[in-house]
Formats: structure tokens, sequence, C-alpha cells
């Protein structure tokens, strides 16, 4: 008899660690989540991600740090988003206005740019998925932010998923040694910098070649 529940414990803990082992399918990373106005304010760290927006692989390299600052606007479902980057050690700061509203952030003019948030067993991440359209041009982006610098190699995991499910090239991951960039530093119109640069199609021609020459000769 104590061999028969011996073997029956057994069996039970190989099922649930196989359960655990299981990854989550491509229908269950993708599916969007609820996500509060209230749980997006703060300040976020950009932890890495993908994308295929001309110039995102060289500059993904080049980026020491980027963190947004989110509050609420007086009106409505607007949010003010503050945006600072550091690349080689210069800063640089944009600020913008987004609708965020049913768990979708929303910009509808000059271009349109929607994003929902995904699945993640970070308690203090956000990992976005970002749809971007501009004239015949469309692109897409899938990112990873964080109320931290780090976060475990099993967050970064998922993320490398959630982009093989999308078909999507794998993330590149920030360094987290650099200090985020202070709040004294000039600002530019973030909406007005991203449609030049959507506008600018011989720009995205260089900078489709700078992500081609990144990919194939820098690790």
């Amino acid at each position: 008899m104590k061999s028969v529940v011996a073997a029956a414990v057994l069996s039970l803990v190989l099922v649930s660690v196989r359960c655990a082992a299981a990854p989550m399918s491509c229908e269950t990373l993708l599916r969007p989540i609820s996500v509060s106005n209230e749980q997006i304010l703060g300040r976020w760290l950009y932890v890495g991600g993908s994308s295929d927006l001309p110039g995102s692989r060289s500059l993904g390299r080049l980026l020491d740090s980027v963190r947004l600052d989110i509050g609420a606007a007086p009106v409505g479902d607007v949010l003010t988003i503050f945006q600072a980057q550091r690349i080689y050690g210069e800063c640089s700061g944009m600020r913008y206005n987004v609708t965020v509203k049913n768990s979708t952030m929303l910009i509808e003019r000059p271009f349109y740019l929607k994003e929902v948030y995904l699945q993640t067993d970070c308690s203090d991440c956000l990992v976005v998925y970002e749809e971007v359209k501009s004239s015949r041009d469309s692109f897409r982006s899938l990112l990873l932010f964080s109320r931290r610098r780090n976060v475990s190699a099993a967050d970064v995991e998922t993320l490398k998923m959630q982009a093989k499910c999308l078909r999507m090239p794998s993330p590149l991951m920030m360094e987290p040694i650099h200090e985020p960039c202070p709040d004294d530093i000039a600002t530019t119109d973030g909406i007005a910098a991203f449609n030049s640069l959507l506008e600018a199609k011989m720009g995205q021609r260089l900078a489709r070649l700078l992500d081609n020459i990144f990919d194939m000769f820098v690790n």
C-alpha cells in the first residue's frame, strides 16, 4: 500500500512539474491585458524591445538609458509623457500627450499610433505592443518597461517568446548600468519629432541600411 501511495504522489509531482515547465502559447502571450490609467502613471525605465521602425536596431545599440515619466492631464483620459534618453552620455528630452482609454493608448494625428499591453509575470513591468501607421507605411514595436533597471532572466525570455510569436527580430536589451537622465534637460515636441522621422523617406532608407550593418557586424 505504501508503494502505491508513493507512486501516486510521485506521478502528481511529475505532472505538476511538466505543467509548470510548459511554455505559454502564442495566443496567451499576445492576448492584451487590462491596465488602468492609474497603473500606468509614474516613472518607467526602458529595459529592451524589438521594432521594425527604421533606425531602431542601430539606435537600440547606441542608447544608454530611456525613461518615461507619465502623469495625468486635467482633461479626461489624456496622459502627459516626458521621455528622456541618453545616447553616449548626452541626454535629450521630449514631451507629448496621449489618450489612454480601455487599456489602449492612442495618438491619432498627425500619424496613427496604438499601444496595447501584453501578458507578463513581472509585477512591476509593462510589455507594450505598438502599431504605427503613417501615409502608406506601417510599423510595429514590442517594448518592455519596468519600475526597475533590472528584470529577471525569465521576464526577458518571455519577451523573446512574444517577439518570436509576432515574427519580429529578437529584442535588444539595455545594459542596466547607466543612470537615467536628470529632469533639468531641454525638451522638444515629441509628436512633431516622431512625425518628422516618419515623413523622412530618404532618412528611413539610410536608417534601414544602418540597421542591417549593425545586425550583421555588431553582436
